[in-house]
């Protein structure tokens, strides 16, 4: 173990062969390890250098050879993906790739967790050849366009513009419609540089924004209301409970976000569903601001140090319309013990004796994400300031499907430092944004109109013979 870089390794060997392995922090060698465990290899003419892995040479074998052209075809080298080295050589020779990027596209390698972008980057360039670019100068944000993320927002902000057909018109858009990639991103785009000026585009949206629930594989739906800081009381129980037996709904499961999730609701009930338990929409399917988990704090806990679910509701109920790039998660705890781990979400809250600890960069999802240490503070007010900054911040400057984590490493905690802690009229402005685009945000279960929802999505479609009276 390396305490220092975080770095841990564990084998287990057992009759010369390798059979159990763990390792946290440096995972490079991992499909190496996952190999030797499923052939059941021998190890005793390298067992002096397991510990040290495959690439402890700088990635060179015993001839010199890297470690992507020693393996064979059927190496996996994707686990997220099941992706194979024959599958990315094959795609690379016979559709022409050259970038990491064309890669990802093509065969999805690379594409979720990024543990094993190296290993697929090696396999690019001996591939490849002198042709290999290891990243493009500027990433386009479709394929409808030449024009970055970061492109597309300058000229947004830069130029007022305030539609999709604006925004293609000036910046020379390909295709006259765009594509599913670039719609939602400028959508949101409009809508969180220009609030209350830029018209949402509901059809810009995914499937589960417009409908304001999560489809399911079966093509039913999944309600999760609103529980301000994880609390509920016997009347949202009990009206709860009705809604499940009177539209006859198969399971009801308790969330990991302190939450009750109502799944396989049909679609023509969702609006009869939302009325029958009377909360607000939880947006458990929308790039926003999903939960608020919370400890039960000083109130109850004899270890608590300050109220995290009194905390907890105020930042819910100063944030929870808000839109994101990506989902956005909060957590606070009353104590260091830290019960509702914050330290793994977008902002964690951690009560002290003096205050508050702020955290920010989490994440909980396919690859685990610490959260970074920002500042400590004394006050709730100072706690919904600094969380609205930097949130807001994050609102303005993310890219979209960008989680808070990937957009603090591209500009660095120094520079979200030197915007939310050391300039504080720039932090007052970015709360003070935050808190007028969120000024009359309805919410989508109840006010149908002002949020754009079209009931009649939720209208279930005949068939022709059945509307005739004959057999369907």
């Amino acid at each position: 173990s390396d305490p220092f870089s975080g770095v841990y390794k564990r084998l287990v060997i057992q009759g010369d062969k390798l059979v159990g392995a763990c390792l946290y922090g440096d995972t490079v060698d991992g499909s190496w390890y996952f190999k030797l465990l499923r052939e059941g290899r021998k190890v005793h003419d390298i067992r002096d250098k397991l510990m040290f892995g495959e690439s402890h040479l700088g990635d060179a074998g015993h001839q010199g050879q890297s470690k992507a052209q020693m393996m064979t075809d059927s190496d996996e080298v994707c686990g997220c993906n099941g992706v194979c080295k024959g599958t990315i050589v094959k795609a690379i020779k016979d559709k022409g790739l050259f970038t990491l990027e064309e890669v990802r596209k093509h065969t999805k390698a690379s594409a979720s967790c990024g543990s094993c972008t190296g290993l697929v980057e090696q396999i690019l360039m001996f591939t490849a050849g002198g042709d290999y670019s290891s990243a493009p100068k500027k990433k386009a944000i479709c394929g409808c366009t030449d024009a970055s993320h970061q492109d597309v927002r300058e000229a947004i902000r830069e130029q007022h513009l305030l539609t999709i057909a604006d925004v293609y018109a000036k910046l020379g858009w390909r295709t006259p419609n765009g594509c599913s990639s670039c719609r939602p991103a400028v959508n949101y785009y409009l809508i969180s540089t220009w609030p209350h000026e830029a018209k949402d585009d509901p059809q810009s949206r995914f499937i589960n924004e417009r409908s304001h629930a999560n489809i399911q594989k079966d093509g039913t739906y999944s309600v999760i209301p609103r529980m301000w800081g994880g609390e509920t009381s016997a009347a949202e129980l009990r009206r709860i409970a009705d809604a499940v037996d009177q539209f006859n709904i198969p399971t009801v499961k308790v969330t990991g976000g302190q939450r009750i999730d109502l799944l396989g609701v049909k679609k023509e009930d969702l609006q009869a569903v939302w009325n029958a338990i009377g909360m607000p929409s939880g947006h458990a399917y929308a790039k926003a601001l999903r939960t608020v988990k919370t400890c039960v704090g000083s109130e109850w806990c004899r270890f608590g140090t300050q109220d995290s679910t009194a905390m907890g509701k105020i930042l819910e109920r100063a944030t929870w319309r808000m839109y994101a790039p990506h989902k956005v998660k909060f957590a606070v705890s009353g104590c260091p013990r830290n019960c509702a781990e914050a330290g793994i979400k977008d902002v964690g809250i951690i009560g002290v004796d003096s205050g508050w600890e702020m955290y920010v960069g989490g994440n909980g999802g396919i690859k685990t994400e610490v959260a970074q240490f920002l500042v400590k503070l004394k006050t709730q007010e100072e706690v919904l300031e600094y969380t609205g900054a930097f949130i807001q911040l994050y609102r303005e400057e993310g890219w979209y499907l960008e989680r808070t984590v990937h957009y603090i490493a591209r500009v660095g905690l120094d520079y979200v430092r030197q915007r939310v802690l050391d300039d504080a009229a720039g932090r007052a402005a970015l709360w003070e944004r935050l808190q007028f685009a969120l000024q009359g945000e309805p919410d989508p279960w109840f006010e149908f109109d002002k949020a754009q929802v079209d009931t009649r999505q939720f209208i279930p479609i005949v068939p022709v013979a059945a509307a005739q009276g004959e057999p369907a």
